[in-house]
């Protein structure tokens, strides 16, 4: 009865409470986005948003669409993946740097998963050097991690902005070293942190060393220093230091690349690279 397109651009609109952010959202025009919520307001008679030129609510009506249309695509998707189930089959295993798995990543690989259940896929959570040693140890097929603009290996998916967050309440000292929060040795976001605040004259020193990124985001938020972590893909909770002096340096961008551990990759993994690639926008916040 309802079009699924109409549909998901509804539900994009409401999710992103706009219809700007929500074609962008789903690589369409405006025009299209609010045409297609025309349409299926057109077809059930009621409203589904209140709209004015800062805010776009939902009316009781949109309420009680948004469950209606979630359950429709649910089912629409289920009878998809009933009559088109991915043939591929055999183990893939898929290594992710922290900082990629707060946000939609874990979402994209459970479409993966929805669409190709004949693969056994084993997630390694990690730093992106360690994954790398474990791609080289033949422990990995395949990792989504960091390297350095300019480096070679691996295939671009992401360039990000480096800075450095803090709690939101956080005051920088002029007068002392910048306090670090890192990962230890060899994490490269620690050594482009240690090299930048060396170089910019103002001197570093390592407040707190962990191994996970839950350890980074408590360590910056108990207040004990700064963190240099891809831009748009922030830790709940930290944000940009407040710099009104510019005492930090630019710290510059930062890649996510897919490396793989053959050059002629296996159904499996190609599936999973295509998945990864046409899904990189809703990988940032």
């Amino acid at each position: 009865m309802f079009d699924p397109v109409h549909l998901r651009s509804f539900l994009a609109v409401e999710r992103e409470r706009g219809f700007t952010a929500a074609a962008q959202r789903l690589g369409l025009r405006q025009s299209t986005v609010s045409q297609h919520v025309a349409r299926l307001e057109k077809e059930i008679g009621r409203r589904l948003f209140v709209r004015d030129t800062h805010n776009v609510e939902l009316t009781a009506d949109g309420a009680d669409m948004v469950a209606f249309a979630r359950e429709i695509l649910d089912r629409h998707d289920a009878a998809r993946r009933h009559f088109s189930e991915s043939p591929l089959s055999g183990r893939l295993r898929f290594g992710v740097s922290e900082d990629l798995v707060l946000y939609e990543l874990p979402s994209i690989l459970a479409e993966f998963r929805r669409s190709h259940p004949r693969i056994d896929l084993e997630l390694t959570v990690d730093l992106s050097e360690d994954l790398q040693r474990r791609l080289d140890d033949n422990e990995l097929d395949l990792v989504f991690g960091k390297r350095r603009p300019g480096s070679r290996h691996g295939e671009m998916i992401l360039r990000e902005r480096l800075v450095f967050l803090s709690a939101p309440d956080y005051v920088l000292d002029p007068d002392e070293p910048t306090p670090l929060v890192s990962y230890p040795p060899p994490a490269l976001t620690r050594d482009i942190a240690l090299e930048v605040l060396q170089r910019s004259g103002r001197g570093v020193r390592v407040a707190c060393t962990t191994d996970s990124l839950n350890g980074l985001r408590a360590a910056a938020l108990a207040g004990l220093g700064v963190v240099l972590h891809a831009e748009r893909l922030p830790p709940p909770g930290l944000v940009p230091v407040r710099d009104p002096q510019r005492l930090l340096p630019d710290a510059g961008d930062i890649e996510f690349v897919l490396v793989a551990r053959r050059s002629v990759l296996t159904g499996p993994e190609a599936a999973l690279r295509s998945a990864i690639l046409a899904n990189a926008d809703r990988v940032r916040v």
